[in-house]
């Protein structure tokens, strides 16, 4: 397990943990969508293996949606693909892409990584994870006080997210292949920085490993 700081005992780390899947979305993931993020798709059967631990031992699953507004925003200048013309990330759009044989509501989550009966997502408007949505409430509302951190883009909403959580008082893990960037040098800085100051990164096979040990305790959606 890398980290900076010195090291903690995993009981220590995860403790009480959920799975937070941030925006593995039709239009992030799938091939040719207009935020195409191709390295995403390398993440998949990573956070599929996370998100079935989770389950099997009776911890929380959670996923994150970035939604586009429709009106004229400041996030439009760095995001074009968001404007009327593509409508990147609009609800109520549906979509072809290049690897499915059928038009798909571009927002939903990619059927390889479908949330089960029960299983929360949250709908949000900006890049983290918590700002202006009722993440924080949630996560306390089922006792939890650790998140591992998966999902896309590393260096935009994963990290935002992360810092969020950090000062929301999260003792939080980004799982370092199971998030993905177009950037991979910004990838590798993020990664850095936020094992640096704000949790831990590891991989899936350590937290797997770790989790045989580790009692979740925290609610569960049943």
């Amino acid at each position: 397990m890398s980290r900076i700081a010195a090291d903690l005992p995993a009981d220590e780390i995860f403790v009480r943990p959920a799975l937070l899947i941030v925006d593995m979305q039709n239009d992030f993931v799938r091939e040719g969508a207009p935020l195409e993020v191709p390295d995403a798709r390398k993440t998949v059967a990573s956070i599929a293996r996370l998100a079935e631990r989770f389950r099997r031992i009776g911890a929380p699953v959670v996923y994150t949606r970035f939604l586009a507004r429709k009106e004229d925003n400041l996030l439009w200048l760095w995001s074009p693909q968001c404007h009327a013309e593509i409508r990147c990330c609009w609800r109520g759009t549906r979509r072809e892409y290049a690897d499915t044989d059928q038009a798909l509501e571009c927002t939903d989550v990619i059927d390889e990584l479908r949330p089960q009966k029960d299983e929360p997502i949250i709908d949000k408007y900006g890049y983290g994870s918590f700002h202006g949505t009722n993440l924080d409430e949630l996560l306390r509302s089922l006792g939890v006080q650790s998140i591992i951190l998966t999902g896309t883009v590393t260096q935009i909403c994963v990290e935002e997210t992360g810092r969020e959580a950090f000062h929301h008082g999260y003792r939080t893990t980004i799982v370092a292949d199971g998030v993905s960037s177009f950037a991979p040098d910004l990838q590798a800085a993020t990664l850095k920085n936020f094992a640096m100051k704000f949790g831990w990164v590891s991989d899936t096979a350590s937290i797997l490993d770790a989790l045989e040990t580790v009692q979740p305790e925290a609610g569960t959606l049943s």
